[in-house]
């Protein structure tokens, strides 16, 4: 197979797909379906000062890592790829509000607790097995709308016992799996 894409690599043809456009002052930065695919996160995504919103979705991604430089990343699109934690993510705690990882193979939480300003977790289809690594979400006191069918958690469970779960330790989430919540007072 070739040889994998590197961040740099991927940036410079970013810049050629927008013609000739500065990848450090541009705030969204799509970088999703690299062929060959993107195998590692690096420093380089450091240089991204003015990026709000970045998406390496759909390449063969493992770690996070190399986001500390980018201090107004607001989304962060790592859908589809190989990632296995969110170690890493820590960095981003002060500014994300919407992280998407849904399709890897996550099962641990840990990290989530430093997203001060997460809104929005799409992290459905990974593989969460406990509610102890569900409750890491309780700490993450902005989460409004979360993505989490597809985990082994929910595979053997009721769907009506599942929503009541979720109810139950995420009290202020308004929207679960793509449908609303209901409130105690509606």
């Amino acid at each position: 197979m070739a040889r994998p894409t590197t961040i740099k690599e991927a940036l410079q043809r970013w810049s050629q797909d927008n013609e000739g456009a500065d990848p450090t002052q541009a705030k969204d930065i799509e970088l999703q379906f690299q062929w060959p695919p993107i195998e590692k996160m690096d420093g380089t995504l450091s240089s991204l000062v003015e990026c709000e919103k970045l998406s390496l979705s759909s390449n063969m991604i493992d770690k996070i890592i190399g986001v500390s430089g980018m201090k107004h990343l607001r989304i962060l699109s790592l859908a589809r790829n190989y990632i296995k934690s969110l170690n890493g993510i820590e960095s981003l705690g002060e500014t994300l509000e919407e992280l998407w990882v849904s399709y890897n193979l996550i099962d641990k939480l840990k990290g989530v607790e430093s997203l001060k300003r997460l809104k929005v977790l799409y992290i459905g289809n990974n593989s969460i097995r406990e509610w102890g690594e569900f409750n890491k979400l309780q700490s993450v006191a902005t989460l409004e709308d979360l993505l989490f069918a597809g985990n082994p958690l929910v595979e053997n469970i009721d769907e009506a016992a599942y929503v009541r779960e979720v109810q139950k330790r995420l009290p202020s989430l308004k929207k679960l799996d793509g449908e609303n919540m209901l409130t105690d007072d509606e």
